[in-house]
């Protein structure tokens, strides 16, 4: 069953007619071959270009009598091709078909999950740029700790998924492998060349061995990247719910004239769609342990990881697909509050300069023990909003001593935080 949050895209790859349509030109594809090499009469392919076709519901009504969801289908595209027919599927045992086309279908699915990382990259750069030089504060443990920029927090979520992008091409590249190569796969009833020449169609490599099934590290390996990609996603809508909280209100989703936050309480605005994407990262992950556990299969092979892979091929796949797009609208939709990020740092009386003012002690022959013995006895009572860090900094002897008044009225200046923004940009976009 296809999940709720579908997109129709990739819905269409999961569909019936989308499965059966793969398994007829696999089939096809290996009876071309089979007639260039002579190993089936002349004019079959094109008889079965001409006249297969499949009908779902039949397949359904064969495969209840039959129990075999391959043979089922073979039978009914029989029905419509004829003499022919008899020639398809020869020297092919039923994983051929149905692993080469759950990777043409991972692939597929893989094309439409790199355009939806491709709209979060956008997005990010977009929202970097504009805030490139918005001051905000940094947070340690969920505690302020020193400033940074808007912008750069976006630029280190786009580095991120710079990576996701390249992990994801990757992951396609691991799955997209095609095994064409009989019982066990040994290709005692089949030619080589069948394969290649299916794989090259296809636009898939050849798998090196295949066992009877493509081995499933590699989808493991798939299945752990989109898991990762999920916990990105997780992490990016974890920081905008923070920052939408009521006492914080540096950043919020956007709210639609006419939406409403509460049945009951008619002023709220509640982070809906990044806590939906919270939820949503745990749907992808739940596919990756799974997919681990199916790398071990008996001998050869056997069938306990078909049951495993008719679920999570589709629900990672969709799931992650929609939750990247719908990450790619909350961040070009957000609204930011730079007032109220500036608010936040004016905040805590400036204990944000804490270290520049334990580093500027220590320049001046205190001991680093002591230096942060002094700042954090002045930082305490800043906490305890017994005043200022700056003023209780000029009243402490100990401190003056050392640092004149104007020398640590220079320790508060903000713009100090951000003298390599720049270098951050050019690493992150290649430009600043």
């Amino acid at each position: 069953m296809i999940p709720r949050y579908t997109r129709p895209e990739m819905a269409a790859i999961w569909s019936p007619e989308s499965k059966f349509g793969i398994w007829l030109e696999i089939e096809t594809l290996a009876a071309e071959a089979m007639e260039q090499k002579g190993l089936i009469p002349e004019g079959v392919s094109a008889a079965v270009r001409e006249r297969a076709a499949f009908d779902v519901d039949r397949i359904d009504e064969i495969e209840r009598e039959v129990k075999h969801d391959v043979i089922a289908f073979l039978t009914n595209v029989a029905e419509h091709v004829g003499d022919e027919a008899r020639f398809l599927h020869k020297g092919m045992t039923s994983s051929d078909v149905l692993d080469t086309c759950f990777n043409v279908q991972l692939v597929r699915a893989t094309d439409l999950l790199v355009i939806g990382v491709d709209r979060v990259l956008a997005a990010l750069e977009k929202r970097a740029f504009e805030h490139k030089l918005t001051p905000t504060i940094g947070r340690s443990h969920g505690i302020h700790a020193e400033p940074t920029t808007f912008g750069v927090k976006l630029a280190g979520y786009h580095a991120e998924f710079q990576r996701a992008r390249t992990r994801l091409v990757l992951a396609r590249e691991e799955v997209a492998t095609c095994a064409i190569s009989g019982a066990v796969g040994t290709f005692a009833n089949i030619d080589p060349s069948i394969e290649t020449h299916v794989a090259e169609k296809l636009g898939l490599s050849v798998e090196p061995v295949s066992t009877q099934v493509i081995p499933r590290d590699r989808h493991a390996m798939f299945f752990a990247v989109l898991g990762v990609i999920a916990s990105s996603i997780e992490r990016l809508s974890t920081e905008v719910r923070h920052l939408q909280r009521t006492e914080v209100l540096e950043a919020e989703e956007f709210f639609s004239a006419g939406q409403k936050g509460s049945s009951a309480m008619p002023h709220k605005r509640n982070p809906i769609l990044t806590e939906n994407l919270t939820g949503l990262a745990r749907l992808v992950r739940s596919a990756v342990t799974p997919a681990m556990e199916n790398v071990a299969l008996w001998h050869e092979r056997d069938i306990s990881h078909s049951s495993v892979e008719r679920g999570i091929g589709p629900d990672a796949t969709v799931h992650l697909d929609f939750a990247l797009h719908r990450l790619g609208g909350v961040i070009e939709n957000l609204l930011v509050y730079p007032e109220n990020m500036m608010s936040t740092i004016d905040s805590m009386g400036g204990l944000h300069n804490s270290q520049r003012i334990l580093l500027a002690l220590v320049e001046k022959g205190v001991s680093r023990e002591d230096s942060y013995r002094l700042v954090q006895r002045n930082a305490m009572r800043t906490w305890k909003k017994e005043g200022d860090l700056l003023d209780l900094l000029k009243q402490d002897e100990e401190v003056s001593s050392r640092l004149t008044d104007s020398e640590l009225e220079s320790l508060f200046d903000l713009g100090y935080h951000f003298k390599h923004v720049d270098t951050t940009f050019e690493r992150v976009f290649g430009r600043s």
